[in-house]
């Protein structure tokens, strides 16, 4: 049985790989992109809509009718915008999607790119932490049967991107040490991709997969 997909965040380093992948795998019918700027890729599978505001999906309510996968990857770098809109991307446009899904597919799978440390005590001092946990909660309460959070550490960049501050330039760096660490503290990007990918298309046994599961659940696939 084919399947239909739809994407918010493609233009990004881990939407564009969760992209590649649907357009690669003959399982996949057609996806749906929801972007900010186009992504300029000819593909007779890819139907994109152009959205200015991400907390209304009104204008693009029809693409989510009879969806099967749904990844939401959209999201802002801690200090790359006001802290006011970066509530608003990480919380409002989250919700707002997930909540435009639910009623139009409600059997559909949602895979959440969230982070490590999302704190759904809504305490976190840090903004990044709060902010996701505050997403992930008002999901849940939405009810969708089939939702999971993907809990990421440090993501490396498999194809070298220019990186967003020095931070993520120094973590990409030391990420050969950050290994010798072990499953908790990185993954690589095209392995989140392909985890969310294959979680999105079967399902999975828990709704927070943290870095390590992750990684594990990518060992279950390969078996």
């Amino acid at each position: 049985m084919m399947k239909k997909a739809i994407i918010t965040g493609s233009t990004g380093m881990i939407g564009g790989l969760i992209l590649e992948l649907c357009l690669s795998d003959e399982e996949i019918s057609e996806v749906l992109l929801l972007n900010r700027r186009p992504i300029g890729i000819q593909n007779k599978k890819i139907r994109e809509v152009i959205l200015e505001d991400f907390s209304d999906y009104s204008k693009a309510a029809e693409l989510f009718s009879d969806i099967d996968a749904a990844f939401f990857c959209l999201g802002a770098y801690t200090g790359k915008v006001p802290d006011e809109l970066f509530r608003k991307i990480t919380v409002d446009y989250a919700v707002a999607f997930a909540k435009m899904l639910h009623e139009k597919s409600p059997n559909a799978s949602l895979c959440l790119l969230s982070g490590a440390g999302a704190d759904r005590k809504e305490k976190s001092r840090y903004s990044f932490a709060k902010y996701k946990g505050i997403a992930e909660n008002q999901i849940v309460a939405l009810g969708i049967e089939k939702f999971y959070c993907f809990r990421p550490a440090y993501i490396y960049p498999v194809t070298p991107r220019k990186e967003p501050n020095f931070m993520y330039k120094a973590m990409r760096f030391l990420y050969p040490l950050l290994r010798l660490f072990g499953k908790n503290m990185s993954i690589r990007s095209t392995d989140l991709a392909r985890a969310m990918f294959e979680v999105g298309l079967n399902g999975g046994q828990k709704q927070i997969l943290e870095n390590r599961d992750i990684l594990n659940s990518l060992i279950k696939e390969s078996k």
